[in-house]
């Protein structure tokens, strides 16, 4: 049953950090700057929202997680916090495109400003990739089961050109969401006409943790949570060489994970 199982999710795959923990239907939930300080502050985070709960990190059903793409060094310590965390609690990890999750988001946005009937509400989302360059995904939401349906492969691209095949492949009546459409608003101003033709909704949406949460039960039940030595970032966009700056970040993850773990054993 729902009310259950517990959570903890976390969201670095931005400059935004945000971490959340869920009880049945209670949660918890802090959002900070992320980025560079994702690594110094994502364990810390954690500690704390579980000191809130009075949970144990082997009280839980599963951890949750933004598997990208997004920054690279977000991901990387997204996923090695992830791994330390369940393979010390005996916990599975599920997961999710943070495209998707930014499409959640969408969809709980509009469902608040415009309460209606979203049974098949279709968002393309759009999220800066740097480089001048973004992320994008399409999904609908299947009211029927509560979870979201993939539309095409992700894809990295200029944001002219990946917005245009976007509109091509949801027709009309659609939303856009992501942070993508304001970084890059002045290279997609010639669109806004086809958009309003179009009946596109523009969502400021993001990728956050509480949305993680909230599908988190369906993928649960549907089997979507993997061992963590299998949890591995999902990057889009290939490469291969780390930067100085993305080294130190993932040793300085590395060491607080060892010392959050230690911690662990020593209250249990």
């Amino acid at each position: 049953m729902t009310e259950d199982l517990k959570f903890l999710a976390f969201e670095t795959s931005t400059d935004m950090m945000s971490v959340a923990l869920s009880r049945g239907a209670q949660t918890w939930h802090y959002q900070g700057v992320g980025g560079a300080n994702a690594s110094a502050q994502l364990i810390p985070v954690i500690q704390k929202l579980l000191n809130q709960a009075a949970m144990q990190l082997n009280e839980l059903t599963a951890l949750v997680i933004g598997q990208g793409p997004g920054s690279f060094t977000g991901l990387r310590t997204a996923c090695s916090v992830a791994q330390g965390l369940a393979l010390g609690a005996h916990l599975k990890v599920i997961p999710v495109d943070t495209l998707m999750v930014a499409a959640e988001d969408a969809r709980v946005q509009q469902q608040a400003s415009n309460p209606v009937d979203l049974h098949d509400f279709r968002v393309g989302v759009v999220m800066d990739a740097r480089m001048s360059e973004v992320y994008a995904g399409a999904y609908q939401w299947q009211g029927e089961v509560h979870q979201w349906q993939p539309l095409l492969p992700l894809q990295v691209g200029a944001p002219e050109a990946v917005v245009q095949n976007l509109c091509e492949l949801m027709g009309s009546h659609f939303a856009l969401a992501g942070n993508g459409l304001d970084v890059y608003k002045d290279r997609l101003s010639l669109q806004t006409l086809e958009w309003k033709a179009r009946h596109v909704l523009c969502i400021p949406a993001m990728p956050h943790a509480n949305a993680l949460l909230r599908l988190a039960p369906v993928m649960w039940r549907n089997g979507g949570a993997v061992l963590p030595e299998l949890v591995q970032p999902l990057y889009v966009r290939d490469k291969v060489a780390q930067t100085t700056v993305e080294r130190e970040a993932i040793k300085e993850a590395k060491a607080l994970l060892n010392e959050a773990i230690n911690a662990q054993s020593e209250g249990t």
